[in-house]
């Protein structure tokens, strides 16, 4: 059950957030309710898309990305992220089912990647206090220091959404998927 509001349609959202959320459903072919929600606040919508817009053009590629999402959303039990990442995952970073599980429980089938994957689960089961030897692996696996940055920054911005769709009970609006603790 929602539990904070999902405008039923750009319309229905502030005005201020209308423009962005048309700019969504032209990038997307629609509106997930998580940037229906969002839209609630402009300020935040816009905070949001700009952040992300931003991470997208850093040198961490897409499907590395999308496995730190899912690690995310794993560890933080998010439903809707989980929902939305697998979807994601699968259908745009082209991630095959073994990756997608791998993702989940923190690591990766892909070498570099696995080194990304379990330094960004590390950073939220650890609430970003890693070790030395944390650093000292994803450096190993050719991540240099920026590369670094932006993973803590893709673990914030999916923690962020995390806890919204949480807080707001966001209704899932792709193919289910349960939590593995679940």
């Amino acid at each position: 059950m929602t539990r904070l509001p999902t405008p039923a349609t750009i319309a229905d959202a502030p005005q201020a957030s209308q423009p962005m959320l048309e700019a969504v459903n032209k990038q997307l072919g629609l509106v997930p309710n998580l940037f229906r929600t969002v839209a609630t606040s402009p300020v935040a919508l816009e905070g949001y898309l700009g952040l992300s817009a931003v991470l997208a053009k850093g040198r961490l590629p897409a499907p590395t990305r999308e496995r730190i999402a899912l690690a995310v959303a794993e560890v933080n039990g998010c439903g809707y992220c989980l929902a939305a990442h697998s979807y994601l995952g699968r259908n745009l970073a082209k991630l095959d089912e073994a990756e997608i599980l791998a993702n989940r429980h923190g690591t990766s089938n892909d070498a570099k990647a696995n080194a990304a994957v379990r330094f960004a689960a590390s950073i939220v089961r650890q609430r970003g206090h890693v070790d030395d030897d944390e650093v000292r692996a994803v450096r190993a696996a050719g991540y240099d220091d920026a590369q670094i940055i932006e993973i803590v920054m893709h673990v914030a911005l999916n923690t962020w959404t995390n806890y919204l769709n949480s807080v707001a009970g966001t209704e899932i609006d792709f193919p289910v998927v349960s939590t593995l603790a679940a």
